[in-house]
């Protein structure tokens, strides 16, 4: 075991450095860079406005900008350095998660990333919390009554739910239930009231989750069908095994076979997937959940900092991002052998 674990962790480092150097050589001929975006706004505003940020001096009125300033520019974002040995400075320092600062919100982009979690975090984690507890009770329930008629009016439900683009549904719960054309029910904004830091500890818990009962309701719906149908499939393939029959003719109750013998090998392909979901849970944001609903979250600061071509914000996170994908994957690897030992990766090795 310890000698995959140690393979896996050094097969990571010629990934992420894969990830890295093909992101980083496609921003490098992606145009409306930093440099041309300060140029364009220096250009387009007075010598007075220009004076402010980053770029004071370096308007001349309407001649322009010399080259002399152009290259000033360039050295104020690092872009006079060669490429290549930009991307090793940029990956030496990322090596002790120096990511610098945004060239858009002038934080450092550990702050910007820290300001966005509590929102990804609160959708990501919400919506794992239900997909797992709804699917896996629902799933086992339809494989016990396979092709019976809650089988098929759940099975219908649930697809329904997963055709259903979160977006839309996203819309129509607002429109429902938000105050659009029927009830005012729910608010639209944010993930507290503006009054929050005023409430007791038991209103600020109400007033939370009060916010969160429209974006998770739009996010989780679309999930429930795959683990629900992949949870039921599972079941029923071990249900129809010979040892299945044989537990029935000792005698074993429908219910001491299903937990005692069935469970414990069904939920093996659903449990092997618990650590990435759950670890990604905290990480991953949804732009379209997040502009809907009003929520500055993850998703909503990695699409501006595509537009604006915020570098250190979208190389810096997926640096990040791609680190804590590869260890959630390394994770559910390994938990096939924690939750079933006839898994060994040594005998695959040798």
């Amino acid at each position: 075991m310890s000698r995959y674990i140690l393979k896996r962790l050094l097969l990571m480092i010629p990934t992420l450095v894969g990830v890295m150097l093909i992101t980083f050589t496609v921003t490098q001929f992606v145009p409306g860079g930093p440099v041309d975006q300060m140029m364009s706004r220096l250009q387009g505003q007075g010598g007075g406005e220009a004076s402010a940020g980053a770029g004071a001096g370096l308007y001349r009125g309407d001649k322009g900008l010399d080259q002399e300033r152009i290259e000033q520019l360039k050295k104020l974002y690092g872009f006079d350095k060669p490429p290549v040995q930009r991307f090793f400075s940029m990956m030496a320092s990322y090596l002790v998660f120096d990511f610098g600062e945004s060239y858009y919100h002038h934080k450092s982009v550990v702050q910007l990333v820290i300001s966005k979690l509590p929102v990804s975090m609160s959708l990501g984690l919400w919506t794992f919390l239900i997909v797992y507890s709804v699917c896996i009770p629902l799933g086992i329930a339809k494989a016990v009554r396979d092709g019976s008629r809650f089988d098929m009016i759940t099975s219908t439900i649930i697809l329904v739910g997963y055709a259903i683009p979160g977006f839309v549904l996203g819309i129509v719960l607002i429109v429902l239930f938000g105050g659009g054309s029927f009830w005012h029910i729910f608010p639209l904004r944010g993930l507290v009231s503006d009054n929050w830091s005023q409430m007791d500890l038991l209103h600020k818990v109400l007033d939370y989750l009060w916010h969160m009962v429209l974006p998770i309701t739009a996010s989780s719906v679309g999930s429930l069908a795959v683990m629900t149908l992949l949870t039921k499939n599972s079941f029923l393939e071990e249900i129809r095994k010979q040892y299945v029959m044989t537990a029935r003719a000792k005698g074993l109750s429908e219910k001491q076979v299903l937990y005692k013998h069935v469970f414990r090998n069904a939920i093996i392909p659903i449990i092997t997937g618990f650590p990435g979901m759950f670890i990604s849970a905290f990480f991953t944001g949804s732009l379209l959940i997040e502009t809907i609903f009003s929520l500055d979250g993850m998703g909503l600061l990695a699409y501006q900092s595509v537009l604006n071509r915020d570098y250190p914000v979208v190389l810096g996170t997926l640096y990040f991002f791609t680190i804590i994908g590869l260890i959630s994957r390394l994770l559910s690897d390994l938990s096939y052998v924690l939750v079933d030992p006839r898994i060994s990766f040594e005998r695959v090795q040798e």
